[in-house]
C-alpha cells in the first residue's frame, strides 16, 4: 500500500509541476500575443495544477486505514477526487467557450495573433504528451482511477493543443484571425466532452457499479476452483479505490455440519484472494442446495458471460 502512495504521489508532483511550467507560459504568452485559443490551453493547464493539488491531497487521505467511520478504508476518496477533477475541467470548458463566443458576437475587429503563439503550442503538445503518459504509466502501476483520469484529461489537452495549433496556421495562412476564435470554441467543446466522460466513469463506481465483467470472470473461475461450492449467485464486486469487495451466495450439502460448511467458504475466499490480489475482503453467505428465495440483486455466472 504505501508503495502504491508513494507512486501516486511522485506522479502527482510530475503532473504539478509539468503542467503550471505549462499554464504560465501559454497564459503569458496568450496575453503577449493576442491568441484566444493559445490563452485559452492556457487556463486549462491552470485547471490541471489544482488537479495535481488535489490528487496529491486525496493520496494523503486514501493511506489512512479503516477506522470505525470508515472500516472500508479511504479509497474511495481517490474516486471523490476523480469526480471533483471532472467538475473543474467542466467549469474550465465552459468559461473557455463563453470567452470565445463573446469575443465573436462583440464584433470587435479580431487581431493576428503573434506567431510566437504557435511556437508555445509546439511545446505545450509535446509537454502534454509526457505528461500524458506518465499519468496512465503511473497509474496503471498503482491501479489508480484517479490518475488514469487525469491521464485522460491531459490526453484531451494534447488534441486541445493540437487543434490550437491548427487553428492558429490556418489563420495565418487565410489571413482570418477570426478562426483562432472558432477553434477555441471547439477546444472547449472537446474539454467539456472530457469532463463529462470522467464524471460518469467515476459515479458508476460510486453508486457501486461496473461497466467491466473482467473482475466477474475471474472471480466465478476462482469459485469454479472449490468444487463443493456450487451455484454461486447473488455475486457482487464493489470498488473502492484500486481495492475490491466481494460479496456472494454459494450452495453446499445441507447435510453438511456448520463447521464443514465454514471450511468450504474459506476454501472459496483463499481461492478468490489467490486468483485475484486486488481483493479488499470476501463476503460469502451459505445456502443448502437446492434452496429458492426471491432475490433482487447480484449477478450469476450466466449474468458474467460464463455458461453454466
Amino acid at each position: 500500500m504505501q508503495e502504491r502512495i508513494r507512486t501516486i504521489r511522485l506522479a502527482s508532483w510530475i503532473a504539478l509541476v509539468g503542467n503550471f511550467i505549462l499554464a504560465v507560459t501559454k497564459v503569458l504568452v496568450g496575453f503577449i500575443s493576442g491568441s484566444l485559443s493559445v490563452l485559452s490551453d492556457g487556463i486549462d493547464s491552470s485547471t490541471d495544477v489544482l488537479i495535481a493539488l488535489m490528487t496529491l491531497f486525496a493520496a494523503r487521505i486514501s493511506a489512512k486505514p479503516g477506522d470505525k467511520e470508515h472500516p472500508y478504508g479511504h479509497g474511495r476518496a481517490e474516486t471523490v477526487a476523480s469526480a471533483v477533477i471532472a467538475f473543474v475541467v467542466f467549469f474550465a470548458g465552459s468559461q473557455v467557450l463563453v470567452s470565445a463566443i463573446k469575443a465573436i458576437l462583440s464584433g470587435e475587429r479580431a487581431v493576428m495573433p503573434a506567431p510566437i503563439a504557435l511556437w508555445v503550442t509546439v511545446f505545450s503538445i509535446t509537454g502534454k504528451l509526457a505528461l500524458s503518459y506518465s499519468q496512465f504509466h503511473f497509474g496503471k502501476k498503482a491501479g489508480s482511477n484517479m490518475l488514469i483520469a487525469n491521464g485522460k484529461n491531459m490526453r484531451g489537452d494534447v488534441i486541445t493543443s493540437v487543434a490550437v495549433l491548427v487553428g492558429l496556421g490556418l489563420a495565418f495562412l487565410t489571413g482570418i484571425p477570426v478562426l483562432d476564435k472558432i477553434l477555441a470554441i471547439l477546444v472547449a467543446l472537446w474539454i467539456i466532452k472530457n469532463a463529462i466522460g470522467i464524471f460518469l466513469e467515476a459515479n458508476t463506481e460510486l453508486m457501486d457499479g461496473t461497466a467491466d465483467r473482467g473482475p466477474y470472470l475471474d472471480l466465478f473461475n476462482a469459485i469454479s476452483s472449490v468444487p463443493a461450492a456450487g451455484n454461486p449467485h447473488r455475486v457482487r464486486l464493489r470498488r473502492i479505490g484500486s481495492m475490491l469487495v466481494a460479496d456472494m451466495d454459494i450452495e453446499v450439502d445441507p447435510h453438511m455440519t456448520v463447521a464443514q460448511g465454514h471450511d468450504i467458504a474459506l476454501a472459496v475466499e483463499a481461492a478468490i484472494k489467490d486468483a485475484m490480489p486486488e481483493i479488499y475482503d470476501v463476503i460469502v453467505h451459505i445456502e443448502p442446495n437446492g434452496n429458492v428465495e426471491k432475490e433482487q440483486y447480484g449477478l450469476t455466472a450466466s449474468d458474467a458471460g460464463i455458461s453454466e
